[in-house]
């Protein structure tokens, strides 16, 4: 089958995340690997775009080299450029010509129909938790946004007071749009309290991961499976493997 740039993206985005999760166990073989991993997927984009006479690796080195370049004048610039009052700022008012700049070429291809958005810049294929925490903050910074967390946590109570009654009244797809509401403002409480969601569900993960591990150990002493013990033996064994943790 042939190969397009979208039927290897999720492959280019798992080998993102194996990247992270190496460096995440501080596991520096693994990372060198899963880096020459994601690199492979560059090589191969860039490969199938230079096929299609779009652009080549070259023209990718290039174009990030003129980015940082622009980017930092702190760094590459001259001596007035390095000093610490002019690099303050520097990059917010540098992304921000180039929005200006990208827009007005989308604007002369043709590629754009309607209004330009503040949110624009924010990739639609990112993680869902990560696009919507960059989406608050992009609102954030025109002052659409809460000033503290507390009527956040009000919000959250009302989704889930939402969320509630459409399980009771209201048909699936509505069920599911409730949910999303409520990860929504969740995602809003975490921006506010400094966290980082996708970080914290990772971490919620690999408890659960241990702690089931546990529990599936704590059957096997007493010679079951989880697949022939009941919810309450699970939840027992449950229980007594968080008492263990807490203890030592």
């Amino acid at each position: 089958t042939e190969q397009t740039f979208a039927s290897i993206m999720p492959y280019t985005i798992e080998e993102a995340y194996e990247v992270g999760e190496a460096i995440e166990r501080n596991n520096m073989p693994d990372l060198c690997d899963e880096l020459g991993d994601l690199l492979l997927q560059v090589v191969f984009h860039a490969r199938m775009a230079e096929e299609a006479g779009h652009f080549s690796f070259g023209d990718i080195v290039e174009a990030v080299t003129r980015k940082m370049i622009r980017r930092h004048p702190h760094v590459f610039g001259d001596e007035s450029a390095r000093s610490p009052k002019m690099a303050k700022g520097m990059w917010e008012k540098i992304k921000a010509e180039e929005k200006v700049e990208k827009r007005a070429r989308q604007t002369a291809t043709g590629q754009t129909g309607r209004q330009p958005s503040l949110l624009d810049d924010v990739p639609r294929a990112l993680p869902a938790f990560l696009e919507a925490r960059k989406l608050q903050s992009s609102a954030a910074r025109v002052g659409f946004d809460w000033s503290e967390a507390a009527p956040i946590l009000d919000k959250i109570e009302e989704e889930v007071s939402e969320l509630r009654s459409a399980i009771n009244h209201e048909t699936p797809a509505e069920v599911a749009a409730e949910w999303g509401d409520l990860a929504f403002a969740l995602v809003n409480l975490s921006r506010h309290l400094d966290i980082d969601p996708e970080l914290q569900l990772k971490a919620a993960n690999s408890k659960f991961r241990r702690r089931f591990a546990g529990v599936e150990q704590g059957l096997a002493a007493k010679g079951k499976s989880p697949a022939d013990a009941s919810l309450d033996d699970m939840e027992a064994e449950w229980i007594a493997f968080k008492h263990s943790e807490s203890t030592t």
